[in-house]
């Protein structure tokens, strides 16, 4: 690799790890302004390696002023040249709040930007394997891609009571704004929701808390300690877990035969059959370490964890010539 677009790529690394350190001490008050300054660094880093390998050194310098580089605005809409792509939304998002973290921010911003944090840090992570081919969880171990969140709702009325009416309405509007995205865009490259589902249930397997029903109140109190938010725990839907299993497939050059196609060059694709043919054959779907499910529009939709994930690759290198005619043939037994 050349020695500009290394130094850069490295440099780029540290600042996403210090991104994800920062945010997850819970001592730190400076989070999110944090996380929004190196995580910005770390992707004008990464992009401009990135053009520097496919456009020479040249390419992230002004034409006009050959002793300045472009901004990170400027990488950008130079790669990502679609405005309507998710991921170029999350990032000009994020790119607004660290401009603003130069001035002022509040502790709020962190409840309003969380879900288009975690996108971000996922793309991050799919972007460097596939223009560098690295995988930073050699570096970081992919638990540690999961940010630490504080699960307080936003109340209009407090914000309100709490800040002067400019600043109130700035972040109301915010809020209002990214709330009114998400679910136009429904692209977890722009933002990977939170949500907290209560369902009764008498299988203790499905349940992360448990109660009792007695006849006296101190007899059936219990108090909650902790709660988890299962979708940040499983964070990726489908199509990302197909994207990021080829990915390793490629990076890790396994010769893993999908036996569907003939052709050389389509035969080495996993798909979202094969990643399904796993999910049935492992029962993914009724562990809670595996698989998260909530209902959107009164139908089911699933995700998974970084658990899933590792389990399903680690099978594939065991075998990856024979293990989807395996695991068909012991499903239709």
């Amino acid at each position: 690799m050349d020695s500009i677009i290394n130094k850069l790529i490295t440099k780029s690394q540290e600042a996403f790890i210090v991104a994800i350190e920062l945010y997850n001490k819970p001592t730190i008050k400076y989070r999110v302004e944090g996380f929004s300054f190196f995580i910005c660094n770390a992707w004008e880093l990464m992009l401009k390696a990135y053009m520097i390998k496919k456009d020479g050194n040249n390419s992230i310098y002004y034409k006009d002023n050959p002793n300045r580089t472009i901004t990170l605005e400027n990488c950008i809409s130079k790669i990502f040249t679609n405005n309507k792509d998710p991921l170029r939304i999350n990032l000009e998002k994020i790119i607004e709040l660290r401009n603003i973290s130069t001035h002022f921010i509040t502790e709020e911003y962190e409840q309003i930007y969380i879900p288009l944090f975690q996108a971000c840090v996922i793309n991050y992570t799919n972007k460097l394997l596939e223009f560098f081919d690295i995988d930073i969880t050699e570096q970081l171990n992919s638990n540690f891609l999961t940010l630490a969140v504080k699960l307080s709702n936003i109340k209009e009325a407090d914000i309100q009571a709490r800040y002067p009416k400019e600043i109130a309405n700035k972040l109301l509007k915010s809020l209002a704004d990214i709330n009114e995205n998400i679910p136009q865009i429904n692209n977890s490259n722009f933002a990977i929701t939170i949500r907290h589902d209560f369902v009764l249930t008498k299988d203790k397997k499905h349940a992360t808390t448990t109660f009792s029903i007695a006849k006296t109140a101190e007899q059936a109190a219990y108090i909650i300690k902790d709660s988890k938010d299962m979708q940040l725990t499983c964070p990726y839907n489908t199509k990302r877990c197909v994207e990021m299993i080829n990915n390793w497939i490629r990076k890790d050059n396994i010769n893993f035969i999908n036996p569907n196609y003939t052709n050389e060059e389509k035969k080495h694709i996993f798909n979202t059959f094969h990643f399904n043919l796993f999910v049935k054959f492992y029962n993914l779907k009724e562990n809670n370490k595996y698989c998260y499910q909530y209902t959107r529009n009164k139908q089911p939709n699933y995700t998974y964890s970084n658990q899933a994930l590792d389990l399903i690759y680690s099978e594939i290198k065991k075998d990856p010539e024979n293990i989807i005619q395996s695991l068909r043939k012991s499903i239709k037994k």
